[in-house]
């Protein structure tokens, strides 16, 4: 008999991600009051004026724990569920194949360091903003943008002849994708969704608040740039 592939094949990594994700958000919502969700705001999101201005304006807790882990913890608060569905669909399709390649611990780390890497982009540009970044939209746009490394090389996802080791084919390097106009569509499709965004269009589960577009393009951008040191698979090689 033929091998059947299951219906639901997600990657332990992908799958852990998701349950930690909707059960933050399950307890912030349904189990803290309002003080207490405030508190958790306060210590785990990202808010850039507690490493800008001088401690004597205002006062945060937590000293200087916060500065260290909220450029990864902001991405496991979200705003509401919708914010959280929205990013969830988004990491189980670019996540899933991502994860298989990399491994769980691979994996995990590279999250880590996208969403670390849309904090300071968010930084770079609201040194002072005491309004809170959250939500996952780095580390799964930096999710995207190693998906989109492989996923057109000859037998992967999206080459139009897939195989069976779709998520494991040689790679090319950076340079040889930005000759591929596959690539160069889906990138620039990607910017442009993200253009709107800074021009003020909103998206299902904002309620009105600002998309931190620059942390999306930090995570993406990382994701584009560091693919290689994460990538287990032996790079491809043209004569």
């Amino acid at each position: 008999m033929p091998h059947r592939q299951p219906i639901f094949n997600v990657p332990g990594a992908v799958a852990a991600m998701t349950l930690v994700l909707v059960g933050v958000h399950a307890v912030r919502t349904l189990v803290l009051s309002d003080d207490a969700d405030i508190e958790v705001l306060t210590y785990f999101a990202f808010i850039p004026a507690r490493y800008g201005l001088p401690d004597t304006m205002f006062y945060l807790p937590g000293g200087w724990g916060p500065k260290v882990w909220s450029v990864v913890t902001y991405a496991l608060l979200h705003a509401n569920w919708m914010h959280l569905i929205v990013n969830l669909v988004w990491l189980l399709a670019f996540g899933t194949p991502v994860a298989r390649r990399f491994g769980s611990v691979r994996f995990t780390v590279f999250c880590a360091v996208t969403a670390a890497a849309g904090a300071g982009a968010h930084y770079f540009t609201h040194p002072d903003a005491l309004v809170p970044l959250i939500g996952a939209s780095a580390a799964v746009s930096g999710a995207m943008a190693a998906a989109v490394r492989f996923a057109f090389a000859p037998g992967a996802a999206l080459s139009g002849a897939r195989s069976i080791f779709a998520d494991h084919l040689p790679a090319g390097s950076l340079a040889q994708n930005f000759r591929d106009t596959r690539v160069l569509t889906f990138v620039g499709a990607w910017f442009a969704l993200n253009l709107l965004f800074a021009f003020g269009i909103s998206m299902p589960g904002a309620d009105g608040a600002e998309i931190a577009w620059q942390a999306h393009v930090g995570g993406f951008v990382a994701g584009l740039l560091l693919f290689s040191l994460f990538d287990p698979v032996p790079r491809s090689r043209t004569a």
